[in-house]
C-alpha cells in the first residue's frame, strides 16, 4: 500500500492534470506578477503611487462600501487573487500549498477551489459591511493613514481565502501529523494555530475590516466541513459549474460519470461468513487511484485497500 500511496502523492506533487492546489498557486502568481510589473512600469515613468492605486490596483482589490462596490461588483472574486505586498503573497502561498496539500491528501481534489472561494467570498462581504455598519473603522483608518500608512480602505490578497483552506483541513483532521520524525509527528491543529496568530499579527493595528475578512473566512471554512459532514456539500454546484465550463471548450471529452455521495465515516458491519479476495488488474488499480482522486484515500472501501496492499505487495517481490 505504501508503495501505491508513494506514486499516487507523486503524481499530485508534480501537477497532474486538473490539480485544483496547482491551479490556484499559478492564478494568483500570475496576477501577482501582472501587478508588479505594471506597478514597476509606473515607478520607472515617476507617476504618483496614488495614480497607480487608481488607475489599476483598484480594479482589482475589493472596495470598503457598497457604494463603490457597485461599480466594479467583480471585485468579490479578483480580490482574493489580487496582492501587491510580496512577503504577504510570498506567505499565503506557502500556507496554502502546505493546508491545501492535506486537504486534497483527506477529500480530494474536487474541495479545495470551492472552500477558497467561499473563504474569500466570506470575507469580503463581512469585509463591506463592518465597514458599512461600523463607521467607527472610517475614524481609526483615517487616524492610521495620517501617519503614512497605506490604504485601509480597500481589500485585496488570499488571506480569507487561505484561513478558510487551513480551518477546513483542521477541522476534517485535527490530529492529521507532518513531521513523523519529530517525536511522532505534530498534530495538525497546533500548525493551524501558528498560521492564525501570524497571520493576524501581519494585519496593521487599525485595519479592523481585515481582522473581519480572515476571521469570516475562519467561519466559512469550518461551516464548510460541519454542513459536509451532515449529508451537504457545497462544492457541487461549484464543480459542475465548472465541469460544464470546461467541457464547452472540450466537446469530445466523454460524458462525465456522476460520482458516489462523499462520506465522512466508514459504515461497520457485522462480521462476514465469507472473505473475498478480488482479483488485482492494472484497470482495477486506476480505478481506485482516480477515486482517491476525487474523493481522497480515506474513503476507500476496504476491499480497494486490499487491492492496493496486495499490489505494493507484488511490486515488492
Amino acid at each position: 500500500m505504501r508503495v501505491m500511496e508513494d506514486n499516487y502523492r507523486k503524481r499530485m506533487g508534480l501537477g497532474q492534470d486538473g490539480n485544483a492546489l496547482v491551479q490556484l498557486v499559478v492564478i494568483n502568481a500570475v496576477l501577482f506578477a501582472i501587478l508588479q510589473f505594471i506597478s514597476v512600469i509606473y515607478s520607472l515613468n515617476t507617476i504618483p503611487v496614488t495614480r497607480f492605486n487608481a488607475n489599476i490596483r483598484d480594479w482589482f482589490y475589493l472596495p470598503a462600501t457598497f457604494d463603490r462596490f457597485s461599480s466594479r461588483p467583480w471585485t468579490i472574486v479578483t480580490y482574493m487573487f489580487s496582492d501587491l505586498s510580496v512577503w504577504r503573497f510570498i506567505g499565503n502561498m506557502f500556507w496554502l500549498w502546505g493546508f491545501g496539500y492535506i486537504l486534497q491528501d483527506l477529500t480530494g481534489n474536487r474541495k479545495l477551489i470551492p472552500i477558497y472561494f467561499y473563504g474569500g467570498l466570506a470575507g469580503g462581504v463581512l469585509f463591506i459591511l463592518a465597514n458599512t455598519v461600523l463607521p467607527g473603522l472610517h475614524a481609526g483608518a483615517i487616524a492610521y493613514q495620517t501617519s503614512g500608512a497605506s490604504d485601509l480602505f480597500v481589500l485585496g490578497g488570499a488571506s480569507s481565502a487561505v484561513m478558510a483552506v487551513a480551518v477546513a483541513t483542521t477541522t476534517v483532521a485535527p490530529d492529521y501529523r507532518i513531521f513523523p520524525m519529530i517525536n511522532g509527528g505534530i498534530p495538525l491543529w497546533i500548525l493551524t494555530v501558528v498560521f492564525v496568530l501570524i497571520d493576524i499579527a501581519s494585519i496593521p493595528r487599525a485595519d479592523t475590516g481585515g481582522y473581519v475578512a480572515s476571521l469570516s473566512g475562519a467561519g466559512a471554512g469550518w461551516l464548510f466541513i460541519f454542513f459536509l459532514r451532515r449529508g451537504y456539500d457545497g462544492s457541487l454546484w461549484i464543480n459542475r459549474l465548472f465541469d460544464w465550463f470546461n467541457d464547452l471548450f472540450n466537446p469530445n471529452k466523454k460524458k462525465r460519470v456522476r460520482s458516489p455521495r462523499d462520506e465522512f465515516y466508514y459504515k461497520v458491519s457485522g462480521t462476514q461468513p465469507f472473505k473475498k479476495i478480488p482479483n488485482v488488474t492494472q484497470q482495477r488499480i486506476d480505478e481506485i487511484l482516480d477515486k482517491i482522486n476525487q474523493q481522497g484515500y480515506r474513503f476507500l472501501t476496504d476491499e480497494e485497500k486490499e487491492i492496493l496492499k496486495r499490489a505494493a505487495d507484488e511490486e515488492d517481490l
